[in-house]
């Protein structure tokens, strides 16, 4: 299971650190992978990071602006974001993936967490 927090309204500049609280799995055996979506689009993989070796990945569209970190001991996964735009508002969800070369989750979609960039 997986229960995404830290959504919220913020101002294009601003900054928002979402957490993905993972139960009935350990996190550390699977890389994970956050994605987006907006209405009316599919979800899009923004960034993953890696099981074995904790390599990061990020989309162009968020690369230097997103952070992706994960901490084992308390099986949880974290994106740090700043320098939003208006662009990033969407629905943003945690998914165990078996690589972070592939984008098909192993699990059910959480309930996601709404950010949105507004002035």
């Amino acid at each position: 299971q997986f229960v995404e927090s830290g959504g919220d309204l913020v101002q294009p500049g601003g900054s928002l650190r979402l957490s993905c609280e993972v139960s009935g799995i350990v996190a550390r055996h699977y890389a994970m992978g956050w994605f987006r979506q907006v209405p009316g689009e599919g979800r899009e993989k923004v960034s993953c990071i890696g099981a074995d070796d904790d390599s990061t990945s990020y989309a162009d569209s968020v690369k230097g602006r997103f952070t992706i970190t994960r901490d084992n001991a308390r099986n949880m996964v974290y994106l740090q974001m700043t320098n939003l735009k208006p662009e990033d508002t969407a629905v943003y969800y945690c998914a165990a993936l078996v690589q972070c070369s592939m984008n098909d989750p192993l699990y059910d979609w959480g309930q996601g967490t709404q950010v949105t960039v507004a002035s």
